[in-house]
């Protein structure tokens, strides 16, 4: 459980992709890689989702390939298979818990409620997803969340965008945030790697100038 606070800890902003065609998995890490940015989480909504997991982290040994959108417990032998350092839920159910422990798959597990991240936190779960972000809340939700779950930190994501990744950073019980401004469909559709590294690079430039509050 620790690890994936490790993980995020060192990797403040992770891109949350959906990718539509395998082939485009090398070029998209190369890109992520040459502006600074070394994790991915790949979702599971594309039929070749397992395959390009696999494939980044046979290529890229210094990048940290994460799976997401996982909501089967079938897709738990899938992620490990592939050779995934992490797996993400967007919700938890205790089959998912119980599947992702006896993988020992190091696991980000979902909820958008405070009922779900007490039971989490019962679990033994203190780092987890805020899904969707801006709709369940979004800054003013979390900061909320100080007081009654000190212990709790978050990787929110789910409307998280350029123009306020940066504020969510700076709360003190956020340790991470996912987003795919970034990586979008329209970028990886017009494969502009460039446009993509370029915004890597700014991220990261700016997430050296956060600090928590």
């Amino acid at each position: 459980m620790n690890n994936i606070r490790k993980i995020l800890a060192a990797n403040r902003v992770v891109p949350v992709v959906v990718l539509e065609h395998e082939e485009d998995i090398f070029p998209l890490c190369e890109s992520l890689l040459g502006g600074g940015i070394k994790i991915i989480e790949i979702t599971l909504r594309t039929a070749n989702a397992i395959r390009a997991i696999s494939a980044a982290v046979k290529r890229f040994p210094e990048l940290t390939v994460g799976a997401g959108s996982i909501i089967r417990v079938d897709q738990i032998s899938q992620v490990v298979d592939a050779g995934a350092h992490f797996g993400v839920t967007p919700g938890t159910t205790t089959a998912l818990i119980e599947a992702a422990g006896d993988s020992n798959l190091t696991i980000l597990p979902g909820g958008s409620t405070v009922s779900e991240f007490m039971v989490l936190e019962e679990l033994g779960f203190t780092v987890l997803k805020l899904f969707p972000a801006e709709p369940a809340g979004g800054l003013t939700f979390l900061k909320s969340l100080t007081g009654p779950l000190p212990n709790i930190v978050f990787c929110p994501t789910g409307g998280i965008k350029s123009e306020n990744f940066l504020d969510y950073l700076a709360l003190k019980n956020v340790l991470a945030i996912g987003g795919s401004w970034f990586v979008s469909n329209d970028l990886l559709r017009r494969r502009a790697w460039r446009e993509i590294t370029a915004e890597a690079v700014s991220i990261c430039n700016k997430i050296g100038n956060v600090e928590n509050s």
